[in-house]
């Protein structure tokens, strides 16, 4: 059986910052769990929303060791390192104090698309495979959008819609192909992309058109890959980071009270990612709680809002 959340069953839960119990959506399954899932590695695929280079520098605001110069990995972290945090694992690009060889992996990579997983998904099969205690995350399909809005207006939106759909529906099948190795998957959907400073002005009166587009491709892409699901929670958990960045979007720009977020609308670094550092920030942003660390990458406190709800996912989810 496959998921059918609609964009009415989607639709955001109230004007607040929503509680993330009421964004954590799982994806079915009945009854009690009766023994938590303890992660023992967690394998990331997708874009560069999961990546963490080499050098230590991930697609966001990098920190600084405290009263240095030097970039700490550790600081500023992404999603994927709060989630395997959890579980007391780390990654090798990532590793912080440990002696232990971290044994968690990620074959996520930067500009990655949709169909890009499965050679991921085939790389890590052929390094050995999934083995029990396994979690897979996955994040793509923001690249997927841009993509096909860059050909706007010259190819119509439905046809940009029609292609994203099929998109969408290519990366449930991939993460249902992860579900089959018997490993437990994390699927997060992507953020509204006309939610973002790369769509340009959304300002009151404004004649943008762009932001307009981009949602509905986003939703194209992400009601697919929604409606193709396998619907069986003791395989797979959702997270719907699109729920929650309308939410706090909505929050910041009509100065809710009890708003996380200062700015939603305006990127905070002033160089490309992933060379953006806490000292490469645009003046006032400095100090500053703004949602997007560029036009399209998401800053430190949303990665680690998003850790947070990917956490609680993972522990409640009745894997």
């Amino acid at each position: 059986m496959k998921l059918n959340l609609n964009r009415t069953a989607r639709a955001v839960l109230g004007a607040g910052l929503l509680a993330s119990a009421a964004l954590l959506t799982a994806c079915g399954g009945s009854g009690e769990q009766e023994q938590i899932f303890y992660a023992s590695r967690v394998i990331a695929f997708g874009d560069e929303f999961s990546v963490i280079n080499a050098n230590g520098t991930k697609y966001g605001v990098n920190g600084f060791a405290t009263g240095t110069t030097t970039l700490d990995c550790q600081v500023n972290p992404i999603w994927i390192q709060s989630l395997a945090a959890s579980y007391g694992l780390a990654f090798p690009e990532c590793p912080g104090t440990s002696t232990v060889p971290p044994v968690s992996r990620i074959y996520a990579a930067n500009q990655a698309t949709v169909a890009d997983l499965s050679t991921q998904i085939d790389a890590y099969v052929a390094a050995g495979g999934f083995v029990k205690g396994d979690m897979a995350t996955v994040l793509v399909g923001a690249n997927d959008v841009v993509a096909q809005f860059q050909q706007y207006p010259t190819v119509g939106e439905d046809a940009l819609k029609a292609n994203l759909a099929s998109a969408g529906e290519a990366l449930a099948a991939q993460v249902n192909r992860l579900a089959g190795y018997g490993v437990k998957v994390l699927i997060v959907t992507i953020p509204d992309m006309g939610l973002t400073p790369f769509a340009g002005d959304r300002s009151a009166g404004s004649s943008n058109v762009n932001p307009g587009v981009l949602t509905r491709l986003t939703l194209a892409f992400n009601d697919a890959l929604l409606a193709n699901i396998l619907n069986d929670g003791h395989k797979i958990g959702l997270v719907q980071l699109d729920e929650y960045m309308k939410a706090v979007d909505t929050a910041t720009i009509n100065n809710y009270s009890g708003r996380s977020y200062s700015n939603s609308t305006r990127a905070a670094c002033a160089v490309a990612l992933p060379n953006c550092t806490t000292s490469t920030l645009t003046p006032d942003a400095v100090g500053a709680a703004w949602l997007w660390a560029d036009d399209r990458h998401i800053g430190p406190i949303a990665q680690s809002a998003l850790g947070s709800l990917a956490v609680t996912r993972a522990q409640n989810n009745p894997f």
